[in-house]
Protein backbone atom coordinates (compact mmCIF):
# COMPACT_ATOMS: atom_id res chain seq x y z
CA UNK A 1 0.00 0.00 0.00
CA UNK A 2 3.00 2.48 0.97
CA UNK A 3 4.65 1.91 -2.42
CA UNK A 4 1.80 2.95 -4.03
CA UNK A 5 1.31 6.73 -2.51
CA UNK A 6 2.36 9.31 -4.99
CA UNK A 7 3.00 12.87 -4.62
CA UNK A 8 -0.29 13.71 -4.93
CA UNK A 9 -1.34 12.36 -2.23
CA UNK A 10 1.14 15.22 -0.21
CA UNK A 11 -0.15 18.94 0.54
CA UNK A 12 3.44 19.79 0.73
CA UNK A 13 6.50 19.04 -1.36
CA UNK A 14 9.54 20.54 -1.93
CA UNK A 15 12.70 19.05 -4.41
CA UNK A 16 15.95 19.04 -2.76
CA UNK A 17 19.34 17.86 -4.57
CA UNK A 18 21.37 15.10 -2.93
CA UNK A 19 25.27 15.90 -2.13
CA UNK A 20 28.25 14.37 -2.35
CA UNK A 21 28.64 14.16 1.37
CA UNK A 22 25.34 12.56 1.72
CA UNK A 23 26.51 9.27 0.23
CA UNK A 24 28.70 6.53 0.93
CA UNK A 25 31.39 4.55 -1.21
CA UNK A 26 28.58 2.59 -3.15
CA UNK A 27 27.33 6.23 -3.78
CA UNK A 28 23.78 5.83 -2.35
CA UNK A 29 22.65 8.49 0.88
CA UNK A 30 23.59 6.51 4.28
CA UNK A 31 20.59 6.13 5.94
CA UNK A 32 20.21 8.53 8.42
CA UNK A 33 20.11 11.31 5.80
CA UNK A 34 16.11 10.70 5.12
CA UNK A 35 16.14 12.03 8.47
CA UNK A 36 17.50 14.75 7.74
CA UNK A 37 15.42 15.50 4.32
CA UNK A 38 12.17 14.98 6.36
CA UNK A 39 13.54 17.02 9.37
CA UNK A 40 14.31 20.03 6.44
CA UNK A 41 11.01 19.26 4.39
CA UNK A 42 8.86 20.14 7.90
CA UNK A 43 10.46 23.23 8.04
CA UNK A 44 9.07 23.84 4.24
CA UNK A 45 5.77 22.59 5.79
CA UNK A 46 5.70 25.42 8.55
CA UNK A 47 6.50 27.64 6.18
CA UNK A 48 3.88 27.29 4.21
CA UNK A 49 1.18 27.64 7.08
CA UNK A 50 2.96 30.78 7.46
CA UNK A 51 4.37 29.70 10.79
CA UNK A 52 7.43 31.05 11.21
CA UNK A 53 8.65 28.06 13.88
CA UNK A 54 10.02 29.30 16.76
CA UNK A 55 7.99 32.63 17.45
CA UNK A 56 4.71 30.14 16.36
CA UNK A 57 5.69 27.74 18.98
CA UNK A 58 6.53 30.91 21.66
CA UNK A 59 3.18 32.22 21.11
CA UNK A 60 1.18 29.05 21.48
CA UNK A 61 3.42 28.74 24.51
CA UNK A 62 4.40 25.57 24.39
CA UNK A 63 7.50 23.21 22.21
CA UNK A 64 7.20 20.23 19.76
CA UNK A 65 9.55 16.97 20.42
CA UNK A 66 9.82 14.37 18.63
CA UNK A 67 8.37 11.53 19.92
CA UNK A 68 9.19 8.62 17.50
CA UNK A 69 10.51 8.26 13.96
CA UNK A 70 10.16 5.40 11.69
CA UNK A 71 11.18 5.08 8.01
CA UNK A 72 10.49 2.09 5.80
CA UNK A 73 12.87 2.02 2.72
CA UNK A 74 11.75 1.03 -0.61
CA UNK A 75 15.20 2.04 -3.07
CA UNK A 76 18.10 3.99 -2.27
CA UNK A 77 18.53 7.46 -3.31
CA UNK A 78 22.22 8.40 -5.49
CA UNK A 79 24.43 11.28 -5.90
CA UNK A 80 22.89 14.29 -7.58
CA UNK A 81 19.56 12.51 -7.93
CA UNK A 82 16.76 15.62 -7.32
CA UNK A 83 14.72 14.38 -4.99
CA UNK A 84 10.88 15.40 -4.33
CA UNK A 85 9.43 15.38 -0.43
CA UNK A 86 5.90 15.24 0.03
CA UNK A 87 4.72 16.04 3.65
CA UNK A 88 1.36 15.74 5.29
CA UNK A 89 0.10 15.83 8.47
CA UNK A 90 -1.98 12.40 8.95
CA UNK A 91 -3.31 12.72 12.43
CA UNK A 92 -3.98 15.18 15.09
CA UNK A 93 -4.36 14.05 18.50
CA UNK A 94 -5.11 16.16 21.69
CA UNK A 95 -1.03 16.50 22.21
CA UNK A 96 0.10 14.83 18.97
CA UNK A 97 0.86 15.29 15.67
CA UNK A 98 1.92 12.53 13.05
CA UNK A 99 3.10 13.92 10.05
CA UNK A 100 4.07 10.96 7.36
CA UNK A 101 6.81 12.17 4.81
CA UNK A 102 7.38 10.34 1.33
CA UNK A 103 10.63 10.95 -0.46
CA UNK A 104 10.35 10.21 -4.02
CA UNK A 105 12.48 10.52 -6.82
CA UNK A 106 10.41 10.82 -9.75
CA UNK A 107 7.41 8.76 -9.16
CA UNK A 108 9.20 6.53 -7.68
CA UNK A 109 8.77 6.17 -3.56
CA UNK A 110 12.32 5.76 -1.85
CA UNK A 111 11.32 6.37 1.57
CA UNK A 112 8.60 6.38 4.23
CA UNK A 113 9.31 8.31 7.00
CA UNK A 114 6.70 9.05 10.09
CA UNK A 115 7.05 11.40 12.69
CA UNK A 116 5.22 11.76 15.63
CA UNK A 117 5.57 15.24 18.14
CA UNK A 118 4.30 15.94 21.03
CA UNK A 119 3.46 19.46 22.27
CA UNK A 120 4.47 20.23 25.63
CA UNK A 121 5.98 22.35 27.92
CA UNK A 122 9.31 23.74 26.96
CA UNK A 123 10.56 24.09 30.86
CA UNK A 124 8.67 20.50 31.65
CA UNK A 125 8.37 18.53 28.95
CA UNK A 126 5.55 17.57 29.97
CA UNK A 127 2.83 16.67 27.29
CA UNK A 128 -0.23 19.74 26.90
CA UNK A 129 -3.28 19.94 24.70
CA UNK A 130 -2.36 21.60 21.71
CA UNK A 131 -3.91 24.66 21.11
CA UNK A 132 -7.57 24.66 19.34
CA UNK A 133 -6.39 27.36 16.60
CA UNK A 134 -3.42 25.48 15.54
CA UNK A 135 -5.34 21.94 14.73
CA UNK A 136 -7.78 24.14 12.58
CA UNK A 137 -4.75 25.88 10.96
CA UNK A 138 -3.56 22.41 10.06
CA UNK A 139 -6.74 21.13 9.12
CA UNK A 140 -7.58 23.67 7.08
CA UNK A 141 -4.08 23.95 5.16
CA UNK A 142 -4.14 20.18 4.87
CA UNK A 143 -8.37 21.11 3.40
CA UNK A 144 -6.12 22.87 0.56
CA UNK A 145 -8.48 25.81 2.57
CA UNK A 146 -6.60 29.17 3.10
CA UNK A 147 -4.39 29.25 6.00
CA UNK A 148 -3.33 33.36 5.49
CA UNK A 149 -5.93 36.87 5.73
CA UNK A 150 -4.59 39.96 4.06
CA UNK A 151 -6.20 43.17 5.53
CA UNK A 152 -6.30 46.80 4.64
CA UNK A 153 -6.92 49.32 7.69
CA UNK A 154 -5.86 52.72 9.23
CA UNK A 155 -3.00 53.50 11.52
CA UNK A 156 -5.11 52.93 14.23
CA UNK A 157 -6.70 49.57 13.35
CA UNK A 158 -3.28 48.68 12.20
CA UNK A 159 -0.44 50.00 14.51
CA UNK A 160 -0.44 47.07 17.32
CA UNK A 161 -0.04 44.60 14.26
CA UNK A 162 2.09 45.81 12.06
CA UNK A 163 4.59 47.37 14.57
CA UNK A 164 6.02 44.06 16.43
CA UNK A 165 7.03 42.79 12.61
CA UNK A 166 8.82 46.19 11.51
CA UNK A 167 10.69 46.55 14.75
CA UNK A 168 12.19 42.77 14.11
CA UNK A 169 12.49 43.40 10.55
CA UNK A 170 14.15 46.80 10.56
CA UNK A 171 15.13 47.61 13.60
CA UNK A 172 16.43 44.38 15.41
CA UNK A 173 17.50 42.50 11.75
CA UNK A 174 19.11 45.55 9.71
CA UNK A 175 19.99 48.03 12.47
CA UNK A 176 17.64 50.87 11.75
CA UNK A 177 17.29 53.25 14.72
CA UNK A 178 13.87 52.56 16.28
CA UNK A 179 13.25 56.51 16.27
CA UNK A 180 13.19 56.35 12.52
CA UNK A 181 10.84 53.23 11.93
CA UNK A 182 7.78 55.10 13.54
CA UNK A 183 6.86 58.22 11.76
CA UNK A 184 4.91 61.08 10.56
CA UNK A 185 3.80 59.34 7.57
CA UNK A 186 1.87 56.22 9.37
CA UNK A 187 -0.90 58.26 10.41
CA UNK A 188 -1.99 59.59 7.37
CA UNK A 189 -1.13 55.85 5.49
CA UNK A 190 -3.07 52.68 4.40
CA UNK A 191 -1.72 49.76 5.78
CA UNK A 192 -1.91 46.25 4.89
CA UNK A 193 -1.33 43.43 6.54
CA UNK A 194 -1.17 39.73 5.94
CA UNK A 195 -2.29 37.71 8.89
CA UNK A 196 -1.53 34.10 9.47
CA UNK A 197 -4.01 31.39 11.30
CA UNK A 198 -2.55 32.94 14.66
CA UNK A 199 -3.54 36.19 14.10
CA UNK A 200 -0.07 37.22 14.00
CA UNK A 201 1.13 39.46 11.49
CA UNK A 202 3.74 38.07 8.88
CA UNK A 203 4.04 40.81 6.18
CA UNK A 204 3.27 44.12 6.24
CA UNK A 205 3.38 47.51 3.77
CA UNK A 206 1.97 50.64 3.64
CA UNK A 207 0.95 53.22 0.73
CA UNK A 208 1.12 56.46 1.38
CA UNK A 209 -1.31 59.28 0.11
CA UNK A 210 -1.50 60.67 -3.75
CA UNK A 211 0.12 63.55 -4.58
CA UNK A 212 -0.78 64.38 -8.01
CA UNK A 213 -1.71 60.92 -8.89
CA UNK A 214 1.87 59.84 -7.60
CA UNK A 215 1.96 57.60 -4.49
CA UNK A 216 4.64 56.11 -2.72
CA UNK A 217 4.99 52.51 -0.80
CA UNK A 218 7.16 52.10 1.88
CA UNK A 219 8.01 49.97 4.78
CA UNK A 220 7.69 46.71 3.31
CA UNK A 221 8.35 43.74 5.78
CA UNK A 222 8.13 40.15 5.75
CA UNK A 223 8.77 37.90 8.26
CA UNK A 224 12.53 36.36 7.78
CA UNK A 225 11.43 32.66 7.86
CA UNK A 226 8.49 32.74 5.34
CA UNK A 227 10.91 34.98 2.40
CA UNK A 228 10.18 33.44 -0.52
CA UNK A 229 6.75 32.41 0.22
CA UNK A 230 4.87 34.67 -2.19
CA UNK A 231 3.64 36.87 1.05
CA UNK A 232 5.38 39.87 0.18
CA UNK A 233 4.05 40.14 -3.59
CA UNK A 234 0.55 39.59 -2.61
CA UNK A 235 1.05 42.76 -0.04
CA UNK A 236 2.55 44.84 -2.79
CA UNK A 237 0.08 43.41 -5.46
CA UNK A 238 -2.95 44.43 -3.10
CA UNK A 239 -1.34 48.31 -2.57
CA UNK A 240 -0.55 48.36 -6.63
CA UNK A 241 -4.39 47.65 -6.86
CA UNK A 242 -5.52 49.49 -4.73
CA UNK A 243 -3.21 52.93 -6.13
CA UNK A 244 -4.63 51.65 -9.21
CA UNK A 245 -8.44 51.94 -8.45
CA UNK A 246 -7.89 55.25 -6.79
CA UNK A 247 -6.28 57.01 -9.99
CA UNK A 248 -2.69 57.19 -9.28
CA UNK A 249 -0.54 57.25 -12.37
CA UNK A 250 2.69 56.26 -10.87
CA UNK A 251 4.11 54.48 -8.05
CA UNK A 252 7.30 55.64 -6.24
CA UNK A 253 9.45 53.43 -3.70
CA UNK A 254 13.11 53.36 -2.39
CA UNK A 255 14.19 49.87 -2.86
CA UNK A 256 16.60 48.52 -0.88
CA UNK A 257 19.40 47.37 -3.29
CA UNK A 258 19.25 43.71 -1.92
CA UNK A 259 15.16 43.45 -3.40
CA UNK A 260 15.83 45.62 -6.48
CA UNK A 261 14.59 42.27 -8.42
CA UNK A 262 11.86 41.74 -6.19
CA UNK A 263 10.22 44.97 -7.38
CA UNK A 264 11.05 44.67 -10.72
CA UNK A 265 9.28 41.01 -11.37
CA UNK A 266 6.10 43.61 -10.90
CA UNK A 267 7.29 45.75 -13.06
CA UNK A 268 8.69 48.59 -11.54
CA UNK A 269 11.88 50.19 -12.50
CA UNK A 270 15.16 51.91 -11.16
CA UNK A 271 14.75 55.80 -11.22
CA UNK A 272 18.29 57.47 -10.76
CA UNK A 273 21.43 56.16 -8.90
CA UNK A 274 21.52 54.69 -5.74
CA UNK A 275 21.62 56.50 -2.51
CA UNK A 276 21.86 55.35 1.31
CA UNK A 277 18.96 55.42 3.53
CA UNK A 278 18.80 55.16 7.28
CA UNK A 279 22.43 53.54 6.81
CA UNK A 280 21.29 51.06 3.83
CA UNK A 281 21.92 51.05 0.46
CA UNK A 282 18.23 52.32 -1.79
CA UNK A 283 17.85 52.78 -5.25
CA UNK A 284 14.47 55.07 -6.01
CA UNK A 285 12.44 52.29 -8.28
CA UNK A 286 9.39 53.57 -10.34
CA UNK A 287 6.10 51.77 -11.71
CA UNK A 288 3.64 53.24 -14.71
CA UNK A 289 0.10 52.56 -13.63
CA UNK A 290 -1.27 54.68 -16.80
Amino acid sequence: MSAQLSLKDFRFTTPLRVRWGEVDMQKVVFNPHYLTYADTAMGGYWRALAFPYESTLESLGGDLFVKKSTIEYFASARYDDLLNIGVKCQRIGNSSLTFQVGIFRGETLLTLVELIYVFANPKTARSMPLPTTAKKALKDFESRLPVTQITMGTWRDFQSRVTPLRMKVFVQEQGVLESLEIDEQDPLSLHVAVLNALGNCVATARLLPSIDAYSRIGRMAVERQLRGTGLGSEVLLALIEHARQRGDQSILLHAQLSAKGFYEKVGFKPHGDAFEEAGIAHIEMKLVLR
